[in-house]
């Protein structure tokens, strides 16, 4: 432990003892800022972090217990010392059960007193080791949990192209082959028509929605190859927001892109990265208020390209945003989406050597960036 890390502040009315004892600390590498009375210590506190505090029980404005329970009540991390010139012990013992580490009595040993801060010391770097290791615990127990569900969905998806597939086929077969019947002249005026017609959509549209899904679960367990060529990016781009333009048309959304004036051409897998523009903006035509703006810039930052997809919809949570990548994950109602839209985007993303971010408000709308390393094919 190096003395001079230790960030102290020394809490005492008294300013010539304050003084001296700092500079009695200085001497032996443990630098202390100063405060005359209760109010100026937590106003410091406030503003400032500290690992230990020097307390006088006494104070002018507010007692040194009054000072340590608003510290304990604020949860600052500061560990307190408190000091007492009672000849009794009953403020110290009041301080240790308000959750002061430890009580001396004036007048102080400096030796002393260094011990006691040493050890105040020694016990928050302990506790910050003890959360790291929780926080890595967490995140490894997490990864596990994560790993587990994709090994079962791999299991899952191995059956999937014959055991669902093939039944939505059929289903599929069937629909067209009832419109085929629905145009004969003899059935043109049978009762009903229009029901059936709406049927056969909900069923279009349900067959749709299956093959959705079990294009995204075959698509997370295949091993993609990377087919990596020169692509002009405003124009994968643009190409992307016109697949969703009819989506974006049926919410009332509209989408900008902008560009730098000297796009990259650069190497990459334009078809994977398709599909990601086209996850990340169907995600934001979701999120976007109807007649609301979707805003696409394209830009190079030194040696990436920087792909931002931006809407003022309803933002994310700060609970979900640590899950929002998580496989199965939504927040949408059922039967809008599967939870595997952003997970697939960012194991594509990683795929093709990148990176993606996000930044986001609720009711104002959240922000992805895409950053993807420039290799020209002039390199």
């Amino acid at each position: 432990m190096v003395l001079s890390d230790i960030k102290l502040l020394l809490v005492d009315d008294e300013e010539v003892f304050r003084k001296n004892l700092s500079r009695l600390l200085l001497k032996r590498g443990i630098p202390s800022d100063q405060a005359a009375d209760g109010n100026d210590c937590l106003n410091f506190l406030k503003n400032n972090n500290v690992d230990v505090v020097v307390l006088d029980v006494k104070l002018p404005d507010l007692s040194g217990i009054q000072v340590l329970k608003q510290i304990r009540e604020k949860a600052y991390a500061a560990e307190v010392i408190l000091l007492t010139g009672d000849a009794t012990t009953e403020g110290g013992v009041e301080g240790i059960k308000a959750g002061a580490f430890d009580y001396l009595s004036k007048p102080i040993e400096v030796e002393h007193l260094i011990t006691k801060i040493s050890q105040a010391y020694d016990k928050i770097q302990h506790l910050k080791a003890q959360k790291k290791e929780a926080a890595f615990r967490k995140k490894v127990e997490d990864q596990m949990v994560a790993t587990e569900r994709l090994a079962a969905l791999g299991t899952l998806a191995a059956g999937v192209g014959h055991e669902i597939n093939n039944p939505l086929a059929i289903i599929n077969e069937s629909a067209g082959w009832i419109r085929l019947l629905m145009q004969k002249p003899e059935l043109k005026n049978i009762p009903y028509t229009m029901d059936i017609e709406n049927a056969l959509q909900k069923i279009d549209k349900s067959i749709e929605r299956a093959k959705h899904i079990t294009h995204q679960l075959l698509g997370i367990v295949k091993n993609h190859d990377v087919l990596i060529s020169p692509v002009d990016m405003p124009e994968l781009v643009k190409e992307s927001i016109q697949l969703v333009s009819r989506y974006a048309d049926s919410k009332g959304v509209a989408i900008k892109f902008a560009s730098d004036p000297d796009p990259v051409e650069i190497m990459t897998d334009p078809y994977q990265l398709r599909q990601v523009l086209i996850n990340l903006l169907t995600n934001a035509i979701h999120a976007e208020h109807e007649s609301g703006v979707i805003h696409v810039w394209l830009a190079r930052k030194k040696q990436e390209i920087v792909i931002t997809v931006q809407d003022n919809g309803i933002g994310i949570p700060k609970e979900n945003k640590d899950k929002i990548f998580d496989p199965f994950f939504t927040t949408k109602n059922q039967g809008e989406g599967t939870g595997l839209g952003l997970f697939v985007t960012r194991k594509i993303v990683e795929r093709i050597h990148g990176h993606i971010e996000f930044q986001s408000s609720v009711g104002r709308g959240t922000t992805f960036y895409v950053r993807l390393p420039v290799k020209t094919t002039n390199n």
